[in-house]
């Protein structure tokens, strides 16, 4: 019991303990008894209320053990209940959710506790396609290949105009990734040669994978975005009569209905504007990415053909009128690009960041967008990025405890999660704050920029081998 009774004033976030009324103690212990019992109490010595108040300010990475103790503490631990007292607490936190492609093109999930530093390996994600895309004669086996949205699709586009040498069909792949909410979700990609519309959703509570209600228009390579707590889906491509087709189509999943519903398609003005039919014909526009920033979805556009790739602004959607209009200049025409197809970009408190890599095979910059000023502006000069030609994600970008962090993977295939601290004054830097880099990573340890001094901080490592990097989440429970 004292073991218990020590945890309970650790701070994991920034609220402070929070007392609860009477009442809600009384409310509490009602409805604890209609999960475990009238005659069997989560620790025999004390009323279920009390055990559940001790549960709440565990940290959460113990619960994977503790839900091992008994069925009744499963029960617990996987209640609803509990996690509303945590909210109610101020005791949520924030992990980090990076997606990885092992060997044999296998997806690996990882939950990173920044607390404690450890990771958690999620369960393996669904391998079976939903009824009714089976019955469309699609494979009954789902062999997951997800590319996430900063994959490059160079190969895919090469598909598009049948420039591929390979006459096998496309396997299942292509797949996008969000967080709304408390959950994760994966949603389409192709099967063979058809784009799927099946949506599964991940819910770290349970630590289990569940089927949702699946999009309204197959698609793969889409770009998704949460906002207003609903998750918005645009673009991407499907299997069309001369091949693989673009989609201009969106549409916008609200979780408390379960249901799906169409926006107005992406008008794709600029490609509109071609001097030339032909060049009309051969350019494919596309999404290169989504990202929702001052209430209105922000996507940028390109057309493709292969090997040619333009940048053409972009577009965003506003809710409220539920109408598209072409993207402020500066944001589109300026937007950075990291590799062909996609736009690496995180809005951290309030401000929208973008990564780019510049002509350094060792450095990139970050800049972020300026909205009165309609342009990019560069704050980390030279963020400490390795060279990994043969790696197709070899960085992303996350917005993390209020804080931008950046995530690379050097030559010893250490996977590092670095923070981006701003200080006025050099001497913060602390040894630790460096010897901890990856040993590419200690050449750029910190840099200086317009706004005072970076300094990197690495919250995690994790030896991944021949793992790629696809995509990272972020949820707060």
């Amino acid at each position: 019991m004292g073991a218990f009774l020590s945890l309970a004033g650790i701070n994991r976030g920034t609220s402070e303990y929070k007392e609860l009324t009477l009442g809600e103690t009384c409310k509490r212990q009602r409805t604890s008894s209609l999960f475990y019992g009238e005659n069997s109490r989560l620790i025999s010595s004390l009323p279920d209320e009390i055990s559940i108040q001790i549960l709440a300010r565990l940290p959460r990475a113990s619960y994977f053990t503790l839900r091992l103790v008994a069925r009744n503490w499963k029960a617990a631990i996987t209640s609803p209940e509990l996690f509303n007292l945590r909210k109610e607490l101020g005791l949520t936190e924030e992990w980090l959710y990076l997606l990885t492609k092992v060997e044999d093109d296998k997806l690996v999930w990882q939950a990173l506790d920044p607390w404690s530093r450890k990771w958690q390996r999620l369960p393996p994600m669904p391998n079976v396609v939903s009824n009714d895309e089976h019955r469309k004669g699609l494979s009954g086996l789902w062999t997951w290949n997800l590319v996430g949205p900063y994959t490059n699709i160079a190969n895919v586009m090469r598909r598009w105009l049948r420039w591929n040498d390979e006459p096998e069909p496309l396997p299942f792949s292509g797949c996008a990734t969000g967080a709304l909410g408390s959950c994760l979700y994966v949603l389409g990609g192709f099967s063979r040669d058809s784009a799927m519309r099946c949506v599964w959703k991940y819910d770290p509570v349970l630590n289990a994978w569940s089927e949702v209600p699946p999009m309204s228009t197959g698609r793969a390579y889409c770009r998704t975005s949460v906002l207003d707590n609903k998750l918005y889906v645009v673009g991407g491509v499907s299997q069309g009569q001369g091949g693989v087709a673009p989609l201009q189509s969106a549409e916008v999943f609200d979780p408390c209905s379960g249901a799906w519903s169409e926006l107005p398609s992406m008008p794709f003005s600029k490609a509109e504007l071609l001097p030339m039919p032909y060049f009309a014909d051969m350019l494919k526009p596309i999404a290169t990415g989504m990202t929702s920033y001052r209430g209105k979805l922000c996507v940028p556009q390109s057309l493709y053909s292969w090997p040619f790739f333009v940048d053409v602004g972009g577009e965003t959607y506003d809710p409220l009128t539920d109408t598209w209009e072409e993207m402020p200049t500066g944001m589109g025409d300026g937007w950075p690009a990291r590799q062909a197809g996609t736009k690496l970009s995180v809005v951290v408190d309030g401000e929208l960041y973008s990564f780019d890599p510049s002509s350094s095979l060792n450095s990139g910059k970050i800049k972020v967008y300026d909205q009165k000023e309609d342009a990019w502006k560069v704050v980390i000069e030279k963020v400490p990025k390795c060279d990994f030609t043969d790696t197709e994600s070899p960085y992303l970008l996350a917005a993390f405890h209020g804080k931008l962090h950046f995530i690379a993977k050097d030559a010893n295939h250490d996977i590092a999660v670095m923070q981006a601290d701003i200080r006025d004054d050099l001497s913060t830097l602390t040894s630790t704050s460096s010897s901890t880099l990856p040993h590419c990573l200690l050449e750029h340890p910190a840099s200086a920029t317009e706004l005072g001094t970076v300094v990197w901080k690495v919250i995690a490592t994790r030896n991944s081998g021949s793992a790629e990097l696809v995509n990272c989440l972020v949820l707060n429970i």
